[in-house]
């Protein structure tokens, strides 16, 4: 080994991740410089310490000498698994449901099956795949389910993207790794013991049951401490105490239990007090790039390159077929829910990834007490692994050029018309009566947005703004919007109605109304206000072609990528942009 001849003793773990993170870092920096993905470098830097045999980490002279860090990686990825948990505010994903559900059921069905039929039918006739049979087979296309949150999360955040894309990814990185767990407990089960297809359900169910109590649990005990005994000053801590809890409580709880129970503690806290979770995110904000680097330079470290020369053949094939599966699941699900051909193109390539659940399902069947033949166990080790490896280092780059090719890499910055996200908008706007429909997009603003006001209170008001002087501004455009008081709001927020057939309203110029954009602006926000109807009233009539498709558009997520598109930026323009401009910065 390289340091072999070096009599010293570096066994301090405080030593080694010290070392480590330097190290990585400065990997991440090369990559960085290189124009790759951070996550990258560090999983390539780890990669290189285990060549190397760094001293004190020789995983050739002791196989089990990262362990000691085990704890570590356990907190960062349960970290990562309740931040992924969180993005599932239920509010915020209306008009998600349908992509995302059609999503989770593509890689419930295409991807298993297709691997698993790929491994089975073309893995005996590559070179060395006598050794694939039907068990590890479908082993493989159970653990072929699986994501990577932390680096999805992680990529997203470096390359600053925001859009339908990005969005879809947030909120079904983490249920997909909830998928994978179900299916592999389902297979495993029914290679297990034989008991039918009932048992197997029942596994799974009550796999699911246990993680959802715990994580539950976890989460409705910090919330309680903080309406009772905990100051704002700890909002973090508790945080990150309940993280621990979660993962503590389901260690010894089934197939990666520690992550599914810090999934369902960040989608317990994020719906019951959302605040509490953007505490906990800005407590550890500070120190995550630490956090991030040193868990994936040490992830880097436990993946071994030297598997993949005995199995190149079946590695590369289960590689592909992941690969094909992910593109083809993705595109069909996203086809039938009607998004546009940016999402339906890169979704696919940008799930490719994997990561922390699958190496703990590769551990489970690994293990001697799997049930599982030293044969069948060998084949799962040597080609699951290899392909991680491989997908590890591909993966990243595969997201990030899927976020920059789809145009939503670098568009995380304020707009003009942040408020309307795709979950505040809706599409198939019918009615003839301008209260009714006030009133319909008011129960849509009040289901999408924390408001300090009562509902009646504020239709009144916007009501009353209409009668006094209408707020149809022509060419199809209505804008009804109330005034807040100081107490009421720190912040605009609206929500957008749009009807292709158009309604039929008493307009100056006779014409049907297509978009209705209803606002509630604080008193500070008026000049904003005053920003956002020139925007709309200026685009309405210089831009025929925005018109057309905006009042056509096909789903809320059509109809924000259309806003979001750059040759709209005169419109939602990015507010530092006009700040210069303005000569506002400086």
């Amino acid at each position: 080994m390289f340091f072999s001849s070096v009599n010293l003793h570096f066994d301090d773990p405080l030593l080694n991740m010290a070392t480590v993170l330097v190290i990585g870092i400065v990997g991440g920096e090369l990559f960085a410089y290189l124009r790759l993905p951070k996550v990258t470098g560090w999983i390539a830097t780890g990669i290189f310490l285990r060549w190397v045999a760094f001293p004190g980490m020789d995983t050739g002279a002791d196989p089990k000498c990262l362990d000691r860090f085990l704890p570590y990686m356990h907190f960062v990825l349960g970290f990562i698994a309740f931040t992924v948990g969180a993005t599932l505010y239920f509010s915020s994903l209306r008009n998600t449901g349908k992509r995302i559900g059609l999503l989770l059921l593509g890689e419930t069905l295409f991807t298993p099956v297709l691997v698993g039929a790929l491994l089975c039918f073309a893995g005996p006739l590559v070179p060395g795949g006598e050794v694939m049979t039907q068990q590890p087979a479908f082993l493989l296309a159970a653990i072929a389910i699986a994501g990577a949150p932390g680096t999805t999360v992680l990529v997203i955040q470096e390359a600053r993207a925001r859009g339908i894309l990005t969005r879809t990814l947030l909120a079904a990185i983490g249920l997909i790794d909830m998928v994978a767990v179900a299916v592999f407990v389902f297979i495993t089960t029914v290679l297990g013991d034989q008991l039918g297809w009932g048992h197997a359900f029942q596994s799974v169910l009550i796999q699911f049951g246990i993680t959802l109590a715990i994580g539950g649990g976890c989460g409705v005990v910090a919330i309680a401490l903080t309406r009772t005994v905990v100051s704002p000053a700890f909002l973090g801590p508790i945080i990150v105490a309940s993280v621990l809890g979660a993962w503590g409580f389901a260690a010894g709880f089934g197939t990666s239990g520690g992550i599914l129970a810090c999934t369902f503690a960040g989608i317990v806290i994020t719906n019951l007090q959302h605040d509490l979770v953007r505490s906990g995110e800005a407590y550890l904000q500070t120190i995550s790039g630490a956090l991030f680097a040193l868990f994936y330079t040490f992830a880097g470290m436990r993946l071994d390159f030297g598997l993949v020369p005995s199995a190149a053949a079946l590695v590369g094939l289960y590689f592909i077929a992941r690969l094909i599966s992910k593109c083809i699941s993705a595109f069909s699900a996203m086809s039938l829910s009607g998004v546009t051909d940016n999402v339906r193109g890169y979704l696919g390539i940008a799930l490719l990834p994997h990561g922390g659940v699958a190496v703990g399902l590769i551990l489970l069947v690994t293990g001697e007490d799997s049930g599982f033949s030293e044969e069948v166990r060998t084949v799962v080790n040597t080609v699951g692994l290899s392909a991680l490896a491989i997908n590890q280092l591909l993966g990243p780059s595969a997201t990030r050029f899927a976020l920059v090719r789809s145009g939503e890499a670098l568009q995380d910055r304020p707009r003009l018309l942040d408020f309307l996200q795709e979950h505040r908008i809706t599409v198939g706007l019918i009615g003839n009566d301008s209260e009714a429909t006030i009133r319909e997009l008011a129960s849509q603003l009040y289901a999408t947005s924390e408001m300090q006001i009562d509902q009646e209170d504020f239709i009144q008001r916007v009501l009353a703004r209409d009668a006094e002087l209408s707020t149809y501004l022509g060419q199809g455009l209505m804008i009804p919007h109330a005034i807040l008081n100081e107490g009421e709001g720190d912040e605009i927020r609206g929500v957008l109605g749009i009807s292709a057939e158009g309604l039929e309203f008493d307009t100056f110029d006779k014409r049907r109304v297509h978009a209705v954009l209803l606002l509630a602006t604080p008193e500070i926000e008026r000049s904003r206000h005053l920003q956002v109807l020139s925007a709309f009233a200026t685009a309405i009539t210089r831009d025929a072609n925005l018109v057309e498709q905006l009042y056509h558009a096909r789903s809320p997520a059509h109809a924000y990528e259309i806003l979001n598109a750059d040759k709209q930026v005169d419109m939602n323009y990015f507010l530092e942009d006009a700040a210069d401009q303005a000569g506002l910065r400086p």
